[in-house]
């Protein structure tokens, strides 16, 4: 019997990750990576072509290349191949799939953790989610993946990508602008920090080094903007009460 293969375009910080969660969670699967960063040749590292000539594809790419992606493997795609989008934003790269490779077979998700929270656990995935926006595959396929998923320790939430693109932007990106604002103005951890303090920084440093993801979330989740203008609203709200609060006696 033939073994199953995982194609992964794209081998960024996430793209890696989701590299290592494989090899632990489906170590029978054999995986094809390719990224221009690694030569092709090793058993793992592939070309472009052989990484698309996958029974399941992984799109690891920046969300702003992922029209181009789309466009540069539909003629290559196998009928049957599963398209495994894992992107930050489910409305516009569910839309992308439907436009440029109509009725190929795919999945639209969107792993809510990285490796810096599966690190801080200590590789304990319990209690992780990972949203499902979309699928075109039967409840035969996907029902044995869920099950799988769940029993490994992950939640599955399911919820229209709207849904997802409206609640990520009250959520995961309201904390990266709070925290590439806390990392521009400079400020650290200290010796008497407080337990609550510990925290926000703890969320600081999740996000301080993903700048492009978070101008892309910003650009490519409608969203975002209106969270921006809420977040400024109140902050200046919070400013002025504090300013013009009576003078100490």
């Amino acid at each position: 019997m033939a073994t199953f293969t995982l194609g992964i375009l794209g081998y960024g910080h996430f793209g890696a990750f989701l590299h290592r969660m494989a090899e632990r969670f489906i170590p029978d699967v054999t995986v094809r990576v390719h990224t221009r960063s690694r030569k092709p040749g090793d058993g793992v590292f592939t070309t472009f072509e052989e990484a698309v000539d996958s029974d399941a594809l992984l799109l690891c790419v920046p969300i702003g290349v992922y029209e181009e992606t789309l466009h540069a493997i539909k003629d290559l795609l196998r009928p049957e191949t599963i398209l495994i989008d894992v992107a930050t934003v489910k409305r516009h790269t569910g839309d992308l799939i439907r436009a440029i490779v109509p009725g190929q077979p795919h999945i639209c998700t969107h792993p809510m953790f990285g490796p810096e929270s599966y690190t801080k656990q200590g590789g304990d995935v319990t209690g992780f989610r990972i949203v499902i926006t979309e699928t075109n595959l039967p409840d035969a396929t996907v029902e044995p993946i869920r099950s799988m998923l769940r029993r490994e320790g992950f939640d599955i939430v399911e919820k229209t990508a709207d849904e997802h693109d409206r609640e990520l932007a009250e959520t995961l990106f309201l904390t990266h602008y709070v925290g590439q604002v806390i990392a521009r103005g400079g400020f650290e951890r200290t010796e008497i920090d407080t337990v609550s303090f510990g925290f926000l920084m703890d969320a600081v440093d999740s996000v301080r080094h993903d700048t492009r993801l978070f101008e892309e979330v910003c650009r490519f989740n409608s969203y975002c903007e209106e969270v921006v203008r809420r977040f400024d609203r109140s902050e200046r709200d919070v400013k002025e009460r504090l300013l013009n609060l009576p003078p100490s006696a």
